[in-house]
C-alpha cells in the first residue's frame, strides 16, 4: 500500500497491520467474535495529557480495517490538560476484540505523546514570562515524527521544521561542503530562485567570527547560535541587533533553558524534548 508519513490515519493504518499481520490470534482463539465489552483509560501517574484525538482515529481505523462496528467512545479530558492518578480520561463500549486490538497500539502512542508533552509543558513554565519560544527539533523517533510533533504542540512547545523539505537549514557540514559560509548563502538563494520555492533560510554558527560573517552576507531568515557560551550568546544578540531571528541550540535541558532565554535569543531548540523523555503510565482496563 502506498502511504503518506505526514497523514495520521496512514500511519495508524500501517502500526496495525505491522501488530496485527495474519490475526489477533490470542482475541479471536478466547473471545466470540460477538461479544461487546467496555473499557476505561485509566491514569496512573500524574503529567499531561495528549493523544486523545490520536486514539480515537485507531479505534475508527481498527473497526474500518478489521470490519468491527465503530466503537463508542466517551471522553472525559482532552489532550493539554493535566492529569493525576486515579483519572479516567475516556471510556470505549465496542466488540471486545476490537477494544483488544487497538489496546497496546493506543496505549503505546498516548504514553509516549503524554510523556513528550509533559516534559514540553515543563520545559514551557520555566520561561513562561519571557518573550522566548520553545521549538522542537528533528531528533525524532523515524516513522513517529508527526505524533511527537503533535505532543510538544499540545505541551505548549512551537513546532520547528517538520523535515528537511519544508526549510532550508545551512548547519555547520553543510557550510564546509559548500566551501563557507558565503559559498553555503548564495548556492542557496540561487537554487530557491531557479526552481522557484519559497522557503525561509536558517544558517548555523558555531563562534562569533561566523556570525560576522553571515551578517556581512546576509541574505538569510535565521540564525542559529549552536553551543554558544551565555557570553558569547549575548554578545550575538547584541551584535544582530534584530536584524536576523536569533535560535539557540545544543544540549538545552531544563537545567540550562532559563540561562539561556535570558540572553534575549528569540527562540530556543531543544531535542530532549522528543528524545530524552520517559513515556506517561497509562492503562487499558475492562469493566
Amino acid at each position: 500500500m502506498e502511504t503518506n508519513p505526514h497523514v495520521l490515519r496512514d500511519l495508524i493504518h500501517l502500526a496495525l497491520i505491522e501488530d496485527i499481520g495474519d490475526g489477533d490470534h490470542s482475541s479471536l482463539s478466547s473471545v466470540p467474535a460477538t461479544a461487546m465489552k467496555k473499557a476505561r483509560l485509566l491514569v496512573k501517574q500524574d503529567g499531561i495529557l495528549a493523544g486523545v484525538e490520536v486514539a480515537l482515529v485507531i479505534l475508527e481505523e481498527t473497526a474500518e480495517l478489521y470490519n468491527h462496528p465503530k466503537a463508542k467512545v466517551e471522553v472525559f479530558i482532552q489532550d493539554g490538560a493535566r492529569i493525576k492518578v486515579g483519572d479516567i480520561v475516556l471510556t470505549i463500549e465496542a466488540s471486545a476484540q476490537l477494544i483488544l486490538k487497538a489496546e497496546r497500539l493506543l496505549l503505546n502512542i498516548m504514553q509516549r505523546m503524554s510523556g513528550i508533552a509533559t516534559y514540553a509543558r515543563e520545559m514551557v513554565d520555566i520561561i513562561g514570562d519571557l518573550p522566548v519560544k520553545l521549538l522542537d527539533t528533528r531528533k525524532t523517533t523515524p516513522n513517529f515524527r508527526l505524533f511527537e510533533k503533535m505532543a510538544t504542540k499540545i505541551g505548549g512547545a512551537v513546532n520547528h521544521r517538520m523535515g528537511l523539505y519544508d526549510m532550508i537549514m545551512l548547519k555547520d557540514n553543510h557550510v564546509d561542503y559548500a566551501g563557507g559560509i558565503e559559498a553555503a548563502i548564495t548556492n542557496a538563494r540561487n537554487y530557491l530562485k531557479e526552481n522557484g520555492k519559497n522557503l525561509r533560510i536558517e544558517i548555523e554558527t558555531r563562534n562569533l567570527a561566523e556570525v560576522d560573517e553571515v551578517l556581512r552576507v546576509g541574505q538569510v531568515d535565521i540564525i542559529m547560535l549552536d553551543n554558544f557560551s551565555l557570553a558569547d550568546m549575548r554578545e550575538a544578540v547584541k551584535r544582530i541587533n534584530g536584524r536576523f531571528e536569533t535560535e539557540a541550540s545544543g544540549n538545552i535541558t531544563e537545567k540550562t533553558l532559563r540561562a539561556v532565554a535570558e540572553t534575549g535569543i528569540d527562540s530556543i531548540s531543544s531535542g530532549a524534548l522528543t528524545h530524552q523523555i520517559q513515556s506517561l503510565d497509562l492503562s487499558l482496563k475492562a469493566f
